[in-house]
């Protein structure tokens, strides 16, 4: 059975980094097109970014734009999320998804804060 497991959240504060990282296992990993979501206090879930297979396509939502890059590494089935200049709007549980699984995972939090 598939599984995904979100790690690298944390407390950090505006205008710092952090990289997200995303285990994958049960599945074809190189075949998968992979997204990163994100969901804030209240409010639903949202797409932050999404990578094709080979990693050599990737979308961005507008707002994370030119501060966060997707990235894959197919060989460790990994899958990764740098963040950087944080904002207290990307405060959120952040999750990885893959049409392969249907269920969520767990997440990892991220809380941007002075």
């Amino acid at each position: 059975q598939g599984r995904l497991v979100e790690s690298g959240g944390g407390l950090v504060q505006p205008g710092g980094s952090l990289r997200l990282s995303c285990a994958a296992s049960g599945f074809t990993f190189s075949s998968a097109v992979m997204w990163w979501y994100r969901q804030a206090p209240g409010k639903g879930r949202e797409e932050v970014a999404h990578i094709n297979s080979d990693g050599r396509v990737a979308f961005y939502a507008d707002s994370v734009k030119g501060r966060f890059t997707i990235s894959r590494d197919n060989a460790e089935n990994m899958l990764y999320l740098q963040m950087n200049n944080l904002k207290p709007e990307d405060t959120a549980v952040y999750y990885c998804k893959t049409l392969f699984i249907p269920d969520w995972g767990q997440g990892t939090q991220v809380t941007v804060s002075p």
